[in-house]
């Protein structure tokens, strides 16, 4: 956090545009675990989104904290209510149904003139308990935040993955019946797995839009769904912090490609895909799980 102060304003908004997009992906990697692939991430992105500028434009109340909460409660909420339908379904009917309802979402926006239509709409800048910070402070105050939300969610995610239900998950991808004799609900772990997945996703998209002031229908477009599912592809499974890490690698690669090439930046995104997939099919996260236990053996080594 500390290292914002000595970065310019356009690489504070990148890493925080990276952190809130980091908790989609986080969501993603929960439903990963189960063996689930969500093509609709974007839905519940949008949305949350739509949450927060529409609650803060119509009540003035610009609290970055009240927002993004909201937001993420909002679409949670959302997603246990779907989660119910969708949690009858697997492999690609599950992800072409999300993939369904963003779309569905998209289309309604895009005509809803109430909401801006195409153009989207604007959001004030946001305040902290309060306070509303100058423009000189406003980029490293806000950077901070997400710094303080990501990793506050980061860690509670990390504490459910060890919790039951959290486990639960790994053995709904391997053996859904054997989870069932030992007592679980199959069905209630995909529910309030998805239900958290939509949760993080709100919460993101609540914080780019107050990063960014702007919200657009293509938050919702299978396009911005399809980067989400690339993003957990390059983090992999197995780490925490590699979903975060892989959010940022994206958007430095990104970032990289349309400075230089404006024209073709699709193209770099396209190989850097390509070369993921080749060198790194588990993602970064068993990248460095795997050192971890290559070490651990020469640990063990040297204490005999």
């Amino acid at each position: 956090m500390a290292v914002g102060l000595m970065l310019p304003d356009w690489v504070l908004f990148t890493a925080s545009l990276a952190l809130a997009k980091g908790l989609v992906v986080l969501g993603l990697v929960l439903l990963l675990r189960m063996g689930a692939v969500s093509f609709g991430q974007g839905m519940y992105y949008c949305l949350g989104a739509y949450i927060c500028g529409l609650v803060g434009n119509a009540t003035g109340v610009q609290d970055a904290l009240f927002l993004v909460i909201l937001s993420g409660l909002g679409c949670c909420a959302l997603g246990a209510v779907l989660g119910v339908f969708l949690s009858a379904y697997r492999g690609v009917f599950f992800a072409m149904f999300n993939l369904a309802l963003s779309m569905i979402l998209y289309g309604a926006l895009l005509k809803a003139t109430s909401v801006g239509g195409s153009d989207g709409i604007g959001i004030a800048p946001p305040s902290y308990f309060g306070l509303s910070p100058s423009d000189e402070y406003r980029s490293i105050l806000f950077y901070a935040f997400v710094v303080v939300i990501a990793a506050g969610v980061g860690l509670a995610t990390r504490i459910y993955m060890r919790s039951e239900l959290g486990l639960a998950a790994l053995a709904v991808r391997d053996n859904e019946i054997r989870l069932e004799y030992l007592g679980l609900s199959v069905r209630r772990v995909i529910v309030f797995n998805y239900a958290i997945a939509a949760g993080l996703a709100g919460l993101g998209g609540g914080l780019v839009a107050l990063v960014s002031g702007h919200i657009i229908p293509e938050f919702a477009y299978w396009t911005t769904s399809g980067e989400f599912v690339f993003m957990t592809v390059l983090s992999g499974p197995s780490s925490i912090v590699a979903a975060f890490g892989a959010t940022a690698l994206f958007e430095t690669v990104r970032l990289v490609a349309g400075q230089y090439l404006p024209n073709a930046w699709q193209l770099m995104l396209g190989a850097f895909l390509l070369l993921s997939i080749l060198f790194l099919p588990n993602g970064i996260g068993a990248l460095a799980a795997g050192r971890r236990r290559t070490r651990a053996p020469d640990a063990k080594e040297d204490a005999r």
